[in-house]
């Protein structure tokens, strides 16, 4: 699978943009604050119909425009087809497939499957486990449409519960009610985890293993209440509590998945250079899963990390992408030589774009 055009109109700093792309790598080169990673986070929108960085999506409208375009091509082995995601400030966004218009932007999620390699990812580790949810949930999200849904509406019904709670006459019939139908959501929830979480923890043992070089054990661990107890037993034994503090205080979306190193944890006890590591095993990790479980190759969005790590952990993605393992693959840089060198010297073919203030120029 890869995108073959992507058109861009009012889009953060960029006015208007039409580039024809490689189905190999494309780069797209400049000095920083120039657009490059609006590029990639374009292309991030078409896959989670959705920004990266800003989820509010009226922010993402150039300064003093009404509106937002991005469209793309998207081509693979059985077809081929457009995607268009459009917002005007007020209105509600339209996201659409071959101009046929989503009701639910979920029904979109899994179908252009792209993996974004960013230093943003450090947030993983330093923020707390919203974080870490949010990451995973996205991820089971791609192949798993019911876990989605059930994710959806446990979380309309938790704000119920909590909206009730916080009142001061909190129906006891009421909330077994809200809670009944979180208990069957939550199981259903915990279950995908688990069984992710278990298909998932080879997949990115070997690839930190080949990052690292066998140099240090680490671990991924799924952390959850309900692997010792019931929703419903959880409910029960909190609820007066609960009542006190104003919020559901227990449940799947207190879920955590701890990241390790020797044992520790990874945010305390983790170099920076052994951080990185965990990251991008993490995000390739990803990028193989989806390859596996939906028998198609993600795109890989590549942001700025080329600066930020050494030489031996460029050259284990440079040999990825070499291999063609990684498709279809978009580098951002500031050099207009250093990765353009590389790729020419591994005879890898690439599209090469120089951006500034928003504008993209093909340069080869």
């Amino acid at each position: 699978m890869y995108l073959s055009s992507l058109s861009l109109l009012n889009f953060k700093n960029i006015s208007q943009s039409d580039l024809v792309l490689s189905s190999r790598v494309n780069c797209f080169l400049g000095d920083n604050g120039q657009g490059k990673t609006n590029l990639l986070d374009a292309i991030y929108h078409l896959s989670y119909t959705k920004s990266f960085f800003n989820s509010i999506d009226s922010q993402n409208v150039m300064f003093e425009e009404s509106l937002y375009v991005i469209q793309g091509e998207v081509n693979n082995e059985q077809d081929q087809y457009n995607l268009y995601c459009g917002l005007k400030k007020g209105e509600k966004k339209i996201f659409k497939k071959n101009k046929k218009i989503y009701k639910k932007l979920a029904d979109h999620i899994g179908l252009f499957p792209v993996v974004m390699i960013t230093p943003y990812d450090i947030n993983l580790v330093l923020e707390g486990s919203e974080t870490r949810r949010r990451f995973f949930d996205a991820l089971i999200a791609q192949f798993d449409k019911n876990y989605l849904l059930g994710l959806l509406q446990y979380n309309k019904l938790l704000k119920q519960r909590n909206a009730l709670l916080k009142t001061n006459s909190s129906s006891i019939d009421l909330l077994e009610i809200y809670e009944e139908q979180m208990v069957e959501k939550a199981q259903e929830i915990h279950q995908s985890r688990k069984t992710f979480i278990r298909e998932f923890i080879p997949i990115f043992d070997k690839f930190y293993q080949d990052i690292s070089s066998n140099k240090e054990e680490v671990n991924l661990n799924h952390h959850s209440s309900l692997y010792e107890n019931s929703m419903k037993e959880l409910f029960i034994r909190n609820r007066t509590k609960d009542q006190l503090i104003g919020h559901t205080s227990t449940g799947i979306h207190r879920d955590d998945f701890l990241f390790s190193i020797g044992g520790n944890q990874l945010k305390k006890f983790g170099s920076q250079g052994q951080q990185k590591t965990y990251l991008i095993a993490l995000k390739l990790a990803k990028f193989e899963y989806i390859k596996l479980k939906k028998n198609i190759t993600p795109v890989l969005l590549l942001d700025d990390i080329f600066d930020k790590l050494d030489d031996h952990r460029v050259g284990y993605i440079l040999n990825l992408i070499q291999k063609n393992n990684l498709g279809q693959t978009f580098i951002t840089d500031t050099s207009k030589e250093k990765i353009p060198n590389i790729l020419s010297d591994l005879k890898i073919d690439s599209n090469l774009f120089w951006v500034e203030n928003g504008n993209s120029t093909k340069i080869n």
